[in-house]
């Protein structure tokens, strides 16, 4: 069978775009593959803007330090393509917390769900994550409060030794106002940017900009139950919801910080 010159040329573009399309940073977002409780969320976390201002691009290796439940997970997993990879340092795969072992089973079921997941590879969050000086980026998410203490000192030098010279560490952080206890960030579920900048630049980093992406002015960061009073937990139920559904999720920190 002759195969026309002007369907040579339809093959050939068509080679390119499928590609280009597949590694779309828009498409990853709007992919069938994410949940759409997960999508609902997209209004207020902004990953379109937050993956663009910490600079992830397709063919990147890129550590997710504790993924919860995976909400990033399933944008980056859609995204990143071969050379890329997603490591993802969940809750450690023995640990003695119930809670901990539980969450990271979860989270095996779900990597083990669909092949969208196949360049996901799961390590323990109290590990090295990766040979030295061998990824791109490493990207957290409203896990800092979570860490307060030599834990955080713990990942945030993992993370510096894991990540290439130039590769970027992304932070987003419920946050605190300026001067707030350690007390009250582990009571509050609020950490203060100053002390994120000052750990990240105890490990060595460079804070190259900060970002108002997942600012919230309506956040009076008060709450009866900390930032987990706030949607999407609304620890307190049914008191006050429309309150609190109304204010929305957090007041949060974007900061881009530099291995230089």
């Amino acid at each position: 069978m002759k195969i026309s010159s002007k369907s040579v040329v339809f093959l050939i573009l068509f080679s390119f775009i499928l590609p280009a399309s597949s590694h779309d940073l828009k498409a990853a977002i709007e992919s069938h593959g994410r949940s759409t409780k997960n999508m609902a969320r997209d209004e207020y976390r902004n990953p379109y803007e937050t993956l663009s201002f910490f600079e992830i691009k397709s063919n990147m290796k890129v550590i997710e330090l504790s993924p919860g439940g995976g909400w990033y997970t399933e944008i980056l997993a859609n995204y990143l393509h071969e050379p890329g990879i997603l490591i993802a340092a969940h809750f450690d795969k023995d640990s003695n917390v119930e809670y901990f072992k539980k969450s990271r089973e979860k989270f095996e079921q779900k990597i083990a769900s669909s092949p969208m997941y196949a360049n996901v590879e799961i390590v323990n969050l109290s590990s090295s994550f990766a040979e030295e000086e061998s990824v791109d980026a490493v990207l957290t998410f409203r896990n800092l409060h979570n860490w307060l203490g030599p834990q955080m000192d713990s990942i945030f030098a993992n993370s510096y030794k894991a990540l290439k010279p130039g590769g970027v560490f992304g932070v987003v952080e419920h946050r605190a106002n300026k001067g707030t206890s350690i007390k009250n960030m582990k009571k509050s579920g609020y950490v203060s940017e100053e002390h994120a900048i000052m750990v990240a630049k105890r490990h060595g980093f460079t804070l190259i900009a900060k970002s108002e992406i997942n600012a919230n002015k309506k956040d009076t960061k008060d709450h009866p139950k900390g930032v987990w009073t706030l949607p999407p937990n609304l620890r307190l139920k049914t008191i006050d919801k429309e309150k609190y559904i109304a204010i929305g999720e957090s007041d949060r920190m974007t900061l881009l910080f530099k291995k230089l």
